[in-house]
């Protein structure tokens, strides 16, 4: 049977109880999306508790983190979603945040001119985080969000 959060308490605790197995095993967030059998950047916000795994997965991710049943039963529980409260203070999360702020009426408007009127999905989306050179020196972060189009219907 498929159940939800209501409180995420728990989930919270069990990120923070999967990202010390994972530093005390040092894994990469791609060997647990391996084990899970799904996409890194969806296995690694499901463990951080912003999706729920399929079952399998859920058992999968587990046994390679050395978590207990209960574990498995929170990976596959739907999550109350949404890691931020307020302003964000971790310098890597802030800049997207600042980013939004500075382009997010941008982007707003080139997506409304370009589709019209409705939203860019976050559920029927992929996430993909590259690192490449930079002709001037060191390394870019390339950073693909890609969520299907939903038109607003009047009804």
């Amino acid at each position: 049977m498929v159940h939800a959060q209501f409180d995420p308490t728990a989930r919270h605790e069990l990120a923070v109880a999967a990202v010390d197995a994972k530093t005390v095993k040092d894994l990469s967030w791609q060997q647990i999306a391996d084990a899970a059998g799904l996409s890194v950047a969806f296995t690694t916000a499901a463990v951080l508790g912003q999706h729920a795994l399929p079952e399998a997965s859920a058992r999968a991710v587990a046994e390679l983190l050395g978590l207990d049943e209960d574990a498995v039963r929170l990976l596959r529980t739907i999550p109350t979603r949404g890691s931020l409260d307020g302003i964000p203070t971790d310098p890597t999360i802030y800049r997207f945040y600042e980013m939004l702020q500075v382009y997010g009426t941008t982007l707003k408007a080139l997506v409304h001119e370009e589709f019209g009127d409705g939203i860019i999905s976050a559920i029927n989306f992929r996430l993909d985080v590259k690192k490449v050179a930079d002709p001037d020196g060191g390394e870019r972060a390339v950073i693909t969000l890609d969520g299907k189009y939903l038109p607003t219907k009047p009804f």
